[in-house]
């Protein structure tokens, strides 16, 4: 993974200037209280208060599933995500959220907002709404006003912590956030079941009040074990025995129902209340597509201009603990924002936009995302294991492979590590070289003559995949792969690299609804729509562009039997069956990649 970070390296910074502060902090004070809330439960908080300061300074706020307890030797100021922001005076508050650690009450992940609907009901917006209330009312040299921030699941926290906000809760930060969870991140993507992540997060979280537990698994590689467990039903019958509500969830709801349905923030989250800035990686592995689906969603209510999007290269979270450069202009850019929103410092002038741009390895801000200048140029599959911006004029055009469940393709390098464990790699696995897949004979390759100049595509990226199986269900996964010349001169071991920009699996039965599926029609051409996220990447001169096409990515993604079945979570291990995939690439069936072409 090594060879990968020089495509994150030569950044330029920001060049932000922040005036001085009058406050230069030295030390902080820890207090640990118990907060009430409007229902009488407790939550645990850790407060950490600078010392000797000469004015008032806000509160910023992260609530969190995963302890806010923090040892003696714990320095808010050595702290990376916040070290900039402490040594100039903020209140920094860390709150267990009800049921979890130390606060009193009853988790449920991902609890979708009700107090609107049901009279005296208390939830995540209302939680943050008495916690914010208390704080100003009861720490000492704030000066009235209070932020919100967080990764990943304090993400999704700091979102809805922002609706129906208190008077005093001026800016939110969405980091990392899920989205929607049966259409994209954490546990499924266009419907397709993400398994290895799933299983081990739903133990992790639910099996321990006061700890994130592990599932004892017996091996380190767990590609075997997961494919030994079989069917997804022997989850249940061999190890939660139906004392994981999520997982029981997973198995009641297989469509997008009314329940992922009311569970998605689409459904409760409708605009920006307070400035609003969601942040994301090109490369998350847990929550790619959450950042980018709430700031498009509530940009379109969007009228006070109180929404923005910050994209860079990293993966789950990185930003915040990383020590490349790019990490470090995201947290002085975080800075400002939080400084102008509650000290008032700064002109308050941000980009609608401001991402990293993959291969030339710069910055760039943007007056709309995805910027409306960008023109769609299609890329399409041809013979010969080719691709092109030429369609296809042949009647006839097509390649097929074998899929096999018994025999799926791994979604990375073995070992598969459980995916918190020790020596985990599952972090990086997004950005990891595509040659460990491209030689076998169940992914097929479409690949590019080399680029004669900079292609430069920014914004969202949309397959259009036609396709046929033998069998009555598949998924497909399709990738976007930028192929580094055979002899990279700056860095030879980057030789062949297949960098891969953009990736996306979609489960065929969903092809219609997602929440009325159907079965396939054996051996008749379909298209499939697969949404691969938004990019900002230079495809550079000398180059090549690959579509790379497959359907199975095991275990991140379970295995689909191939034979549609009603509930894939109850299949048998007969209903598992072998089968043909076809992909065309016609003039009547011409299988192509959009991308969103920017001009000089």
């Amino acid at each position: 993974m090594r060879k990968t970070i020089i495509l994150l390296a030569g950044i330029i910074a920001f060049c932000i200037h922040v005036p001085a502060q009058q406050n230069k902090i030295t030390s902080y004070k820890k207090t640990e209280v118990m907060i009430p809330m409007r229902d009488g439960a407790r939550l645990f908080t850790t407060i950490f208060t600078p010392e000797n300061i000469s004015q008032p300074v806000p509160v910023l706020i992260t609530r969190t599933p995963y302890s806010a307890t923090r040892p003696d030797n714990f320095n808010i100021l050595d702290f990376t995500y916040t070290a900039n922001m402490a040594r100039e005076g903020y209140i920094f508050v860390f709150q267990d959220i009800r049921g979890k650690f130390k606060s009193e009450g009853t988790m449920q992940i991902h609890q979708p907002l009700i107090h609107e609907t049901k009279k005296g009901a208390v939830d995540e917006s209302t939680d943050t709404w008495d916690t914010v209330d208390w704080l100003v009312k009861n720490t000492e040299n704030n000066n009235g006003k209070a932020g919100i921030l967080g990764i990943s699941y304090p993400g999704w926290l700091a979102l809805v912590g922002a609706v129906d906000p208190h008077p005093a809760l001026k800016a939110s930060s969405e980091q990392a956030c899920m989205g929607d969870l049966f259409l994209g991140d954490d546990f499924h993507h266009n419907g397709a079941f993400r398994l290895s992540y799933s299983m081990e997060y739903a133990y992790m979280v639910e099996f321990e009040k006061t700890a994130s537990s592990d599932f004892p698994f017996p091996q380190y590689d767990l590609y075997d074990w997961y494919l030994k467990m079989g069917s997804l039903k022997n989850i249940n019958d061999k190890y939660f025995h139906n004392k994981s509500v999520t997982w029981n969830d997973f198995v009641a709801h297989p469509n997008y129902d009314s329940f992922w349905q009311k569970n998605s923030p689409l459904s409760y989250v409708h605009y920006p209340q307070i400035p609003q800035l969601h942040v994301g990686g090109f490369y998350d592995q847990e929550d790619i597509n959450g950042p980018q689906l709430m700031y498009a969603h509530m940009e379109k209510k969007d009228s006070f201009n109180r929404n923005f999007i910050v994209l860079g290269p990293w993966n789950h979270g990185q930003w915040g603990r990383g020590d490349d450069q790019s990490s470090r202009d995201f947290r002085e850019l975080q800075k400002k924002w939080f400084d102008y929103w509650l000290k008032g410092i700064g002109d308050g002038k941000f980009s609608e936009a401001t991402c990293f741009q993959t291969g030339s390895n710069t910055w760039k801000t943007y007056n709309s995302w995805p910027p409306k200048e960008a023109q769609v140029q299609k890329l399409y599959a041809g013979p010969n294991n080719t691709c092109s911006f030429n369609k296809p004029t042949s009647v006839n055009g097509s390649v097929s492979y074998v899929s096999d469940p018994a025999h799926p393709v791994p979604y990375r390098t073995l070992p598969i590590e459980q995916t918190y464990g020790p020596g985990s790699r599952w972090r990086n696995w997004q950005i990891e070289d595509q040659r460990h897949v491209y030689t076998r004979p169940d992914v097929v390759s479409f690949t590019m003559d080399s680029l004669t100049e900079d292609l430069t595509v920014t914004g969202k990226i949309i397959a259009h995949l036609f396709a046929s199986t033998t069998g009555t269900d598949a998924d497909w996964i399709v990738k976007l792969i930028d192929v580094y010349p055979a002899f990279d001169r700056e860095n030879l071991s980057m030789s062949q690299f297949q960098f891969p920009v953009a990736m996306e699996v979609f489960r065929g039965r969903f092809r219609k609804s997602f929440s009325n599926p159907s079965p396939l029609t054996p051996n008749k051409p379909e298209e499939f729509i697969i949404d691969l996220h938004d990019i900002d990447h230079v495809f550079k001169k000398g180059h090549r562009i690959m579509i790379q096409v497959q359907s199975t990515w095991f275990p991140v993604i379970d295995r689909n039997p191939q034979k549609y079945v009603p509930n894939i979570y109850l299949a048998k291990e007969s209903d598992f069956t072998k089968q043909t995939h076809t992909i065309y690439f016609s003039s009547r069936y011409p299988t192509y990649i959009e991308l969103p072409v920017m001009k000089d």
